[in-house]
């Protein structure tokens, strides 16, 4: 059990009234729209299948999905380096995309490219099947030099300091991913 399970309202509410917003839900949807404008673009005569990595990608996987006023087709997959730790490890496929992903184009939905260490592992899974093509969209990248060689993402909404960030899918200990605005830990 995590540490922030035995919380009360009045303890997770303190976290929140201390924490710094780094982007609003006005930035939030401006970011959105302009992502789905380049996808809508680049997409144009083709039927992609959006896959959402869960759990953190399903904000911004429904958010943009209301903007894609084309075919398109949804996936999710949910796959894990953690185990509930917070060392990475294998990748453990707990669920997997249903759709027949052979000769198709795919969009990876995430919430945020931090190191990228599951999403190369991710992306390389899906090429091996026989995806077509596979582009990285992601809401938040950070600001920092510790991501995976070689791996950015295609579609990027924010850039955000090197800081634990949470809402807009992404979690401070499993809460406030509902957020529609990205908030950064207070720094003691």
């Amino acid at each position: 059990m995590s540490e922030i399970a035995n919380k009360s309202p009045a303890e997770l509410q303190a976290i929140i009234d201390r924490a710094d917003c780094l982007a609003s839900e006005s930035q939030i949807s401006d970011a959105l729209d302009r992502m789905a404008g380049q996808i809508k673009h680049d997409y144009a005569g083709r039927i992609p299948i959006l896959v959402g990595v869960m759990v953190g990608g399903v904000m911004p996987l429904a958010w943009l999905a209301q903007r894609l006023d084309m075919p398109m087709q949804i996936d999710y997959l949910h796959a894990t380096r953690y185990r509930g730790g917070t060392r990475g490890g294998e990748l453990d496929w707990i669920a997997h995309p249903r759709e027949n992903l052979a000769g198709r184009d795919l969009i990876i939905v995430d919430d945020i490219l931090d190191e990228g260490i599951t999403l190369a592992a991710v992306k390389e899974a899906l090429l091996k099947e026989g995806a077509n093509s596979i582009r990285i969209a992601v809401l938040v990248t950070k600001s920092h030099d510790r991501n995976v060689s070689g791996l950015e993402a295609d579609y990027v909404g924010i850039e955000v300091p090197d800081r634990y960030v949470f809402g807009c899918g992404m979690d401070y200990k499993e809460y406030f991913r509902q957020f529609p605005a990205i908030y950064a830990l207070a720094e003691d």
